[in-house]
């Protein structure tokens, strides 16, 4: 009884020793692969950003005008405003990396730039809507959050209180037309957000 308990025993550590050498080899592998990526990456020459889909902030279609004597509503003010005479672009979800690859290594500063403003651009929005329909403005906050999911913003919290306003406004079927932007997110958050849309759906 004991010679197969140890037979067993034995192949077990075989097979244990085999998978621990080939997953040590699969981290080599990939470590190896992002550091020559990196290193390619690092070498490439600047190119041109014409292609990057820069947002325009359409100051002129937003509810400026309400709650202006609102703090919130104010600071959200200030900062589209400064926003809007800057470059902005959504780069979520893709690596700094793959950035160099594709613009050169000399961009990458800039483009981090482009990108830290659309972060605040999209908060900025959130709280701008939030803040309107909490006051009781909810076609103002409507505006307001449609054009943040035309930016392909992935704060949930923007799609949930978008999906609310539709609903209130016997508009469900609005919901629907989110489903194919969420989809399309370049996010982590895609998938919980294209959940939360379906059920809301339902």
């Amino acid at each position: 009884m004991k010679f197969p308990f140890f037979a067993s025993f034995i192949v077990f550590c075989l097979w244990l020793t085999y998978e621990i050498h080939k997953h040590r080899n699969m981290e080599q592998k990939t470590m190896d692969d992002f550091w020559e990526k990196e290193l390619a990456a690092n070498r490439t020459k600047r190119k041109p950003l014409d292609d990057l889909n820069y947002i325009q902030i359409p100051l002129d279609t937003f509810p400026m005008s309400v709650l202006s004597d609102n703090p919130v509503i104010l600071e959200c003010h200030e900062i589209l405003t400064e926003l809007s005479t800057e470059k902005i672009v959504n780069l979520t979800g893709i690596s700094n990396t793959d950035l160099k690859l594709q613009y050169g290594a000399p961009n990458i500063k800039i483009l981090s730039a482009y990108d830290q403003r659309y972060t605040t651009l999209a908060r900025t929005l959130q709280t701008f809507g939030n803040e309107l329909y909490e006051n009781g403005y909810i076609d103002e906050a409507r505006t307001v959050l449609e054009f943040a999911v035309s930016t392909h913003t992935d704060i949930s919290s923007t799609y949930k209180l978008l999906c609310k306003i539709y609903k209130e406004q016997n508009q469900p079927q609005k919901i629907n037309e989110l489903l194919p932007i969420a989809k399309e997110l370049n996010s982590g958050l895609k998938n919980s957000i294209v959940q939360m849309l379906m059920e809301e759906c339902l």
